[in-house]
């Protein structure tokens, strides 16, 4: 994983930085999304591994599935990254590319998982306050989930916040065995 980041990185970067100069981050985050999506597609697989096609033939077939949705200097993107058999690694460039964004505007997207459903009060409270911990804009993504008997679990990057009954009772339990 870290090996495929590390290859991705480059070209995250660059598409930032072109974005960035340009001030067109939310056009390129989508174009590399549907990027991203093509490239994981089977049928797009086993043509980006197809040893007989050049990386000038598997750029324009790239670009074809897309359409029109790609300018063109993100055709001239496809390409470079086609030239150096990097294709398959969209998915991953797309990412960083949407974590250099979030760190540009500021904004960070937090997962909370909960029990039972939180209320629109309940998830503009938790943004709220998550917003001032973290010292970003947040963007809450709820969901629920009834094995975790009560209480949430909050996700945002790296950081994991476990406030569920599921997650103190599997911390006792340890605490138990030691």
């Amino acid at each position: 994983m870290a090996e495929l980041t590390t290859l991705a990185r480059p070209y995250a970067k660059a598409a930032f930085e072109h974005a960035q100069s340009h001030k067109q981050l939310a056009s390129w985050s989508a174009m590399l999304g549907l990027a991203a999506a093509v490239s994981q597609d089977d049928t797009m697989q086993s043509v980006l591994k197809a040893p007989r096609l050049t990386s000038a033939n598997k750029a324009t077939t790239f670009i074809d599935v897309c359409g029109d949705k790609f300018d063109e200097k993100a055709k001239n993107f496809i390409h470079v990254v086609a030239e150096n058999d990097r294709l398959p690694l969209m998915p991953e460039i797309a990412a960083l590319f949407d974590l250099y964004k979030a760190e540009q505007e500021k904004s960070v997207d937090v997962d909370v998982t909960s029990a039972f459903a939180l209320n629109q009060e309940q998830q503009d409270k938790l943004a709220k306050v998550l917003s001032a911990r973290l010292g970003r804009e947040v963007r809450l993504h709820a969901s629920e989930d009834a094995s975790l008997i009560g209480g949430v679990v909050i996700r945002a990057g790296d950081l994991v916040i476990d406030g569920s009954i599921r997650g103190k009772l599997a911390n006792l339990a340890e605490a138990l065995k030691s």
